[in-house]
């Protein structure tokens, strides 16, 4: 199992921070879109220490109260 470290932030300030284990990269990112709530314009970042996290946009709240994750800086349109 590995641990990613990440971040829930608005831009302003981190709103939660924290460590998740999991196998992959994949699973540890299902896991925080399943407990963290967020909301449109949060920004998620997702690492492992000694490497530059990945950052996630939030686009959407879903229904049963997940978010929907798109990589930052890539268009919807793409």
């Amino acid at each position: 199992m590995s641990r990613f470290q990440f971040s829930l932030n608005n831009n302003e300030h981190v709103r939660q921070a924290g460590v998740v284990q999991s196998a992959t990269f994949d699973e540890a990112l299902e896991l925080l879109r399943a407990r963290v709530s967020a909301k449109p314009g949060d920004v998620l970042e997702l690492g492992v220490p000694g490497f530059p996290p990945a950052q996630f946009d939030c686009v959407a709240s879903l229904l049963d109260g997940k978010a929907a994750w798109s990589p930052r800086g890539r268009s919807l349109a793409a």
